[in-house]
Formats: C-alpha cells, structure tokens, sequence
C-alpha cells in the first residue's frame, strides 16, 4: 500500500472505509527492503567497496549530490551509472573537459522559427535538465563551468536569459574525479565543495577482490542491472529519511563535532589549530544528521544512534575542511583531522570514541 492510497471503497458498495496510515515502522520496514533491492541490483555489476556504495547510496536517499574521488580504473563512473541504472529515472552525463562551456551544461538560447514563421529566441535544454546527471571528471572543466553547476546543485534551478527554470524533481548531481593528475585540472572551489552532501574516497581493491573483479570484466556476458524504483518512489525515500527521529544530545553532538573543526572554537584539538585554516560549516552538520537518519533506516531503526553519526563524519566532513600549507607539508590530510575530532570529541553523556 502507498502512503497516498488511504481509502478503499466499502464491501457492501456503500461508502468509502479509511484505511490506516502506514506506521513508521511499516514505512521504515519497507524502506529497507527497497534500498536493499537497489544494492543488490548495483552488486550485479560492482564487486567489494561497500562502504563505497553504503555512503552513495546515503547520499542519494538523502537527496544529496555526491563526489566520488579516486584514480581512474576503480568503478566510479560505472557505479553511479548502475545506481542510475537502478531508478527509472532520466540520466544524463557529461564528460567534462577544459573546452566545455556553461551553454553546454545548463543550456542556452537559439534562434528558432515557430509555426507561423516567425523567428524568436527559443531556449535549449541543457543535460542538467534530468533526475540524475553524471558529471564525470569534474575537476577537467575550467572554474566558469564548474560554477555553472553551483546554481543548479543548490537551488535546484538554472536562469539563462534572465528567466529562472526548476529542475526536475528529485535532482542529483553524482560527480567523479581524479586525486592525482594536476596537469589540465582546476580544483573545486570550496563554495562548490561544500554543496556535495558527501565525498567519497574510493579505494584500490586488494588481491582477493581483484581477482574476482577480471573474473567478472573479461567473460562474455555483462550483468544487467534492472530498475527497481522511479522518480516517485525516490521522492518517497526522500521525505522518509527526513522522518527519522534524533535525540536532542545527539544534535549537539553533531553541532560539536563540525564546530571542532573549525580552529577558533575552544574545543578545537590541536592539530585543528595547528593545520587547518577553515573548518566545516553548517551544511556539514545538516549532511552529518541526514545521513545518520539514511544509516539508521538502512539497518531497520527508527531512530539515529551516536555511531551513527560517527560513521557519517568521514564522508560528510573531509571536504567541508580547508587545510593550510603546513599540513601538506607535514602529510596532514582531512581525513587525519576528522578522526582527531572524532576521538577527542565526547557524545554529551558518554565517554569518548572512534570510528569504527
């Protein structure tokens, strides 16, 4: 049953009987059982990386835009198309390179004749225009057309020629680049860093996971992923994450992690003082709560825990930290600064932890 099918009609062909709302419970069991499709459509063709597809799968039950980050030949780009692949939704990608344009991006205005033949200008959809668009290599395109998508990735909206269009609803940028060439790239702004709900280190595979992955890659058939869900069923995990319930302390627990990361704050450690010029603003903390509600719901709770919110730090904070020249000079990476935060910031109530 939807949560919009409330009503039948009555046995005896009399008037309508009102059925029950669904429960949270009820909700949160279907919940479970639709992601768990997802992933298990998305283990069809990735092999290993959990934690990977867990914090991707979080961002996109959390409405968020995601930035997969790693050296080519790991997946990426064809993890975010299996998601995509996943949910019968429009998907659009654009390979981002040093001559692509914000035209290119957004969409732009032409000249055009209509069915009386007269010439007008006439707007042209751009590949922004879709529920999920791939933006692969983002780091590839010049700052002019990064910033193209700073509208769209907050706003949920585009204005070309003076007039604002909406997007499609839901709307998900899910972004890849690469760590490790510098030569014809142009690091993400922060301003544009910090509208990915999260980012998401991919790692190499080891040994074992190798294996299996040439195993599956050069055989004869391709495994095909199937849609397990639409635009409207997502719209639907969308609100249900928001329905998760968090205690008070642990919204200040939330509040006192990102304000650790910021150098002025009085329970900053050390090595925030030290290394970092800037620490995470409030939409890290938004992104920390929304996701701990994902991870909590993932596991069939109705309610986010402390470690929850532990496992939602890396992911959610290592972009949203600036760091100085000292810590790259030291070897201090985000990643360093979010467990020192982590371990020496107590859950009000509770002695200290670690992520896991």
């Amino acid at each position: 049953m939807s949560d919009t099918d409330h009503h039948t009609a009555g046995g005896d062909g009399g008037a309508p009987t009102a059925r029950p709302l669904p429960t949270f419970d009820e909700a949160a069991a279907r919940y479970q059982e639709l992601t768990s499709r997802i992933v298990d459509q998305i283990r069809q063709r990735i092999v290993g990386q959990e934690a990977v597809v867990r914090d991707v799968m979080v961002s996109m039950v959390c409405g968020g835009h995601v930035l997969l980050e790693g050296v080519p030949g790991l997946g990426k780009t064809e993890l975010l198309k299996s998601l995509a692949d996943s949910v019968d939704a429009t998907f659009a990608r654009i390979q981002f390179t040093p001559d692509l344009m914000p035209a290119d991006v957004v969409g732009t205005e032409v000249i055009g004749t209509d069915d009386h033949g007269h010439r007008d200008f006439q707007f042209r959809e751009g590949p922004v225009f879709t529920n999920l668009l791939l933006a692969d290599e983002i780091n590839r395109a010049t700052p002019k057309t990064q910033s193209a998508l700073l509208e769209a990735m907050q706003e949920r909206q585009v204005t070309v020629g003076g007039e604002t269009r909406p997007l499609p609803d839901p709307f998900m940028v899910m972004a890849t680049q690469n760590p490790i060439e510098l030569e014809g790239t142009y690091p993400l702004p922060e301003a544009q860093l910090d509208r990915f709900f999260v980012k998401v280190v991919v790692p190499q595979p080891g040994p074992d996971l190798l294996t299996e992955i040439l195993q599956r890659t050069t055989g004869r058939v391709h495994e095909s992923v199937g849609a397990v869900c639409g635009p409207r069923e997502l719209r639907w995990l969308i609100a249900t994450t928001r329905r998760v319930a968090v205690a008070t302390h642990l919204l200040q627990y939330a509040a006192l992690l990102v304000t650790a990361t910021q150098p002025a704050a009085e329970h900053a450690p050390e090595l925030v003082r030290r290394y970092v010029r800037a620490g995470a603003s409030p939409r890290g903390g938004q992104a920390m709560i929304m996701a701990a509600k994902a991870r909590a719901l993932f596991d069939g709770r109705p309610h986010v825990s402390g470690q929850d919110l532990l496992d939602s730090a890396a992911s959610t904070l290592r972009h949203r930290v600036l760091l100085g020249y000292e810590a790259t000079a030291d070897g201090i990476d985000a990643d360093e600064i979010v467990r020192e935060v982590v371990a020496t910031t107590a859950e009000p109530g509770q002695a200290r932890r670690g992520l896991r």
